[in-house]
């Protein structure tokens, strides 16, 4: 089965294809530079470049896959994101996904955004159930209990910030510039992390849920404490000017790294005291993050479990994760019909889908 993916939720335009062997074929176009400008994701603007890139992207993704003069004679389903995101950048990608679905009479699935980060482990891995999922990126921290690729119960969310929107206000305090997460990242590997220099928030507690509100503030009021260390300006850049910053700006990156991480593994043990996984999923774009990934596999190794973490390239926003957790829900027997909703970020992703084909 040869599955189409499209993904459109924030700032990249993505579509994949992917097959019951694997990835065929992707294509992305980051829009990171255009909102870097505006220190943060324009909606607006997205939504337009969205609509500007989508098609020609397509084009690309059937050259790169040499699906021969017909492809739509190839293809078995159209999935696409239909939410959590930005909702003018969703419409976009389903539109467009309808458009298709209607034209070329392929079956349309549409898929939860943050299901397709935890499966985006499996393409590379054999997921044992049930797994543990901890999607981490900058708009949701959540826990699932993982029964299948089709079934999975969030066990805890956020209730306000996230951990890679925490991650992102501070480098952007910090005077890093947009995008900001990868670029703490790689100030931290040159510091020294101070444990006590910043709280584990919303830890003191017996649930699931995560507040980073409290982690921003108190990084907010070290780097006023210490306006010196803030990242030195210049019109080269920012990677190359990183050798220029303080000590103790690297050192402040490493600790308030190591609070995220230490707050998302306290949740995580938290969790796996109500279920035993098998595996541990971390996903999402905060996945990347080296201590993040340090600090899980201590846990997996802990709890003599695997640690299942996607490839660099799959944590952030792609379509392969879509057209995957497309195909899954395909093998189920779903689908959705042409009244198929955008879903913003904030409202629950209705159980939708038509069984039967």
């Amino acid at each position: 089965m040869l599955v189409l993916g499209i993904e459109s939720s924030c700032d990249e335009t993505a579509l994949a294809l992917v097959d019951d062997n694997g990835v065929k074929a992707s294509v992305l176009s980051s829009q990171a530079d255009i909102h870097a400008l505006f220190g943060g994701v324009v909606p607006e603007v997205a939504s337009r470049e969205h609509a500007r890139l989508i098609g020609p992207l397509l084009d690309s993704l059937f050259a790169k896959a040499d699906l021969g003069p017909d492809p739509w004679k190839r293809i078995d389903r159209i999935a696409v994101t239909r939410g959590p995101g930005l909702l003018g950048c969703l419409l976009v990608g389903v539109a467009f996904a309808k458009a298709l679905s209607l034209a070329h009479d392929i079956p349309l699935i549409g898929v939860d955004h943050l299901h397709g980060h935890l499966l985006a482990a499996g393409l590379e891995n054999n997921i044992e159930w049930p797994a543990l999922g901890v999607l981490i990126s900058g708009g949701h921290t959540h826990l699932y209990r993982m029964e299948s690729p089709v079934k999975m119960e969030v066990l805890g969310r956020t209730i306000d910030d996230a951990a890679g929107e925490a991650c992102d206000k501070f480098a952007k305090m910090a005077g890093l510039p947009y995008p900001g997460g990868a670029l703490l990242d790689a100030l931290g590997k040159h510091g020294k992390a101070d444990p006590h220099l910043f709280p584990r928030p919303y830890t003191h507690n017996d649930n699931l849920d995560f507040s980073f509100s409290g982690l921003k503030t108190a990084g907010a009021l070290w780097l006023s404490q210490h306006p010196e260390t803030h990242f030195p300006a210049g019109e080269s850049p920012a990677r190359e000017r990183l050798p220029l910053a303080s000590q103790e700006l690297c050192d402040a990156a490493a600790s308030y790294l190591l609070a995220v991480a230490e707050t998302l593994v306290i949740k995580a043990r938290r969790a796996m005291q109500s279920f035993r996984p098998r595996c541990l999923i971390v996903a999402g774009g905060v996945a990347a993050n080296s201590v993040v990934r340090r600090e899980f596999e201590t846990l997996a190794a802990e709890r003599r479990i695997p640690l299942l973490i996607p490839a660099l390239s799959l944590c952030g926003d792609n379509a392969v994760m879509i057209a995957q957790a497309g195909w899954h829900m395909a093998q189920a027997g779903r689908h959705h019909s042409l009244a198929l909703s955008a879903v913003p970020r904030g409202q629950a992703i209705p159980e939708d889908w038509q069984e039967t084909l």
